[in-house]
């Protein structure tokens, strides 16, 4: 008799500490699914291959370890958003090429970026290893990976790549918006070097040799199949959509390219642009320009003024162009093609003048977990694309490198 009661009172204490199954997507309200998509937001590692705080910052300085008025990162709407770890871009202007002071300019970027993680070490840290992000993540702080866009700071100098490896670079996006002395430009006409120049396959091996991710965004089809064919480690596009959707447009990636990308297990962050999402889009950042340029002409404000900042960041959130569903057909596309494990984020954020309604500051990332959830993505997959795919491209660079030092 005591027996048996000992056992029914077991069970039952078993019972009480059980959770009744969650309900499938499909049986759930609107409501449950956006808080669903909040918790995972919260609950996975999430990183963007390209977020322009330094640049923004460098014409316009505002404290981004509390809220601010100018753009689509800071402190709050990161935690908000659940953006743990993004690579922020030390973009160097393709004038730079001529004036010179490139490598001058980087250093004073990446010089900016340490102090922002050295003032707010409680919020932000500096990564240089995929043990940091992880690290980071687990400790509720912020990771501050690096990764530089245009290699015209290198200044034909091959040491210069030690030199910002040993500075915290993660990957280098080869070129810009002209052609420079590494490769040429999918947005310039000038087709230098057809590809990579002699000294351009010198700066992919030694990236290789130290762990620098080769970033193929911006770069002219023959750069990239170039690349493709001497890098030992995979490489990502840190911030491309699909050209599918942009026809003719060398900025974005073709499915043969994704194709070629994925077959050496490297991944495709998908742009949040708006000219990025569709060819109707195209031109909403040169009209957009030309009535902000107006209206502080109108108005006599000066641009890198808080109240022309303020301005601007209000005119772009008043006019979103395209929606996230328009992004959603990017990811869709990509996964379809090349499958969950080479599709991540490269939202382009501060980078951008529009962007789709839903997804105009780091803060609603829920908001595409969210219509991920409702396309039946799984919670492996949602984690897959955002952070664990990109994790393991950074991961696989890193082990490369260690077999190349080895000899």
């Amino acid at each position: 008799m005591f027996l048996r009661v000992f056992i029914l009172a077991f069970f039952a204490l078993l019972l009480a500490g059980c959770t009744p199954a969650e309900k499938p997507i499909s049986e759930m309200s609107e409501e449950e699914i956006r808080a669903k998509a909040d918790q995972l937001a919260q609950k996975f590692l999430i990183m963007d291959g390209h977020i322009d705080i330094p640049y923004r910052l460098d014409n316009f300085m505002e404290d981004i370890s509390g809220a601010t008025s100018g753009g689509d990162f800071d402190y709050p709407m990161s935690k908000k958003g659940g953006l743990n770890a993004p690579f922020m871009s030390i973009y160097i202007p393709a004038s730079y090429q001529k004036e010179g002071g490139a490598k001058a300019y980087a250093d004073s970027l990446i010089d900016m970026v340490t102090v922002i993680a050295g003032n707010s070490p409680d919020k932000f840290a500096v990564a240089t290893s995929t043990a940091d992000v992880m690290s980071q993540f687990k400790q509720g702080i912020i990771s501050l990976p690096m990764g530089m866009e245009n290699g015209a700071p290198i200044e034909g100098d091959l040491k210069n790549v030690k030199h910002f490896y040993d500075r915290g670079i993660r990957y280098i996006t080869l070129t810009h918006s002209k052609v420079n002395h590494i490769c040429d430009s999918s947005y310039d006409e000038e087709r230098k070097w057809n590809g990579l120049s002699p000294f351009g396959e010198e700066v992919v091996a030694e990236m290789n040799r130290l762990g620098m991710i080769i970033d193929v965004s911006h770069i002219s089809d023959s750069t990239f199949y170039d690349v493709m064919k001497l890098s030992k480690a995979p490489v990502f596009a840190s911030h491309s959509s699909c050209r599918k959707f942009t026809k003719d447009w060398e900025r974005n990636m073709s499915d043969e390219m994704i194709r070629l990308l994925a077959e050496n297990d490297g991944v495709i962050c998908i742009n949040f642009g708006s000219s990025f999402l569709k060819t109707e889009y195209n031109s909403s950042w040169a009209n957009g320009m030309r009535e902000i340029n107006a209206y502080l002409k109108e108005n006599n404000i000066l641009r890198g003024t808080p109240e022309a900042s303020k301005y601007i960041n209000q005119w772009r959130l008043d006019n979103p162009v395209g929606t996230i569903d328009d992004v959603m057909e990017h990811i869709d596309h990509a996964v379809q093609l090349v499958g969950v494990d080479h599709v991540a984020f490269g939202s382009d954020f501060d980078g951008v003048l529009n962007l789709p309604k839903g997804l105009q500051t780091v803060a609603e990332f829920p908001n595409l977990l969210y219509e991920m959830l409702k396309r039946g993505y799984s919670e492996e997959d949602i984690e897959k694309i955002c952070g664990l795919n990109m994790l393991r491209v950074w991961k696989a660079v890193e082990a490369k490198a260690a077999e190349l030092q080895r000899g």
